[in-house]
């Protein structure tokens, strides 16, 4: 929603001295979300702690992997992508990464 509004507030009035602090306010929820993220990793177990930083670990690979391939895509004449793609695509990675984690450990027992 304050990502919604926010961008939508900033094009209707693109040259408004206040457009930047308007921009920016997306990233209060969004540092929430990074508060809440922590503390509810700190009350896992050891067992848990370790699948969250498999996940993270490999979240982390392989968003560096895609937006690196992505680069170079982009110099072969792909449209440009906005950086705010980043963080949706590490939270996907880190989905699938559980997932992965989630159905090995299921099926070696």
């Amino acid at each position: 929603m304050v990502l919604v509004g926010s961008v939508s507030v900033v094009r209707a009035n693109p040259d408004e001295p206040w457009r930047f602090e308007v921009a920016v306010l997306p990233v209060i929820p969004a540092g929430i979300v990074v508060w809440l993220t922590v503390r509810a990793l700190a009350r896992l177990d050891e067992v848990q702690k370790r699948t969250q930083m498999q996940a993270l670990g490999f979240a982390t690979a392989a968003t560096a992997l895609v937006t690196f391939g992505y680069g170079f895509l982009e110099g072969g004449g792909l449209p440009h992508l906005n950086w705010t793609f980043v963080l949706p695509l590490m939270a996907l990675m880190w989905g699938l990464g559980l997932a992965t984690i989630n159905l090995k450990a299921r099926f070696r027992r």
